[in-house]
């Protein structure tokens, strides 16, 4: 895959994402993805940070969208390279302290197969 495709698709999930649509967000990822994110750890510390397939990405996504509506991410980079994307944003909350993150998505065949996020 080209690095202008992955990094077409790493800009329509922060789109989709920004713009809280759910279904076109998760039309990004495969059936089987899996999503390690640090909070979740701490959310729900059963998962141990990871969670496996849409249905758990929807739940995931629905819950901080309905707890965070000011959520937003916004773009300090997308690298592109192989099959992998690598992003560093700022993510922002009404009332919250602005957090670093860098995110890796993992692509095969037009779609996210996993994703792990580094807070800091």
């Amino acid at each position: 895959m080209t690095p202008e495709k992955l990094q077409s698709i790493a800009f329509k999930w922060f789109d989709t994402f920004n713009n809280k649509e759910l279904e076109k967000l998760l039309s990004l990822y495969d059936e089987d993805a899996v999503h390690f994110n640090p909070k979740l750890k701490s959310l729900k510390p059963e998962t141990n940070g990871f969670i496996t397939g849409k249905q758990a990405l929807r739940q995931w996504w629905q819950d901080a969208f309905e707890r965070i509506p000011s959520l937003n991410y916004k773009v300090k980079s997308v690298t592109a390279n192989g099959d992998r994307v690598f992003l560093e944003y700022t993510r922002s909350a009404e009332g919250e302290d602005d957090l670093q993150i860098a995110e890796v998505l993992d692509i095969r065949e037009d779609k996210i197969i996993a994703s792990r996020i580094y807070q800091g």
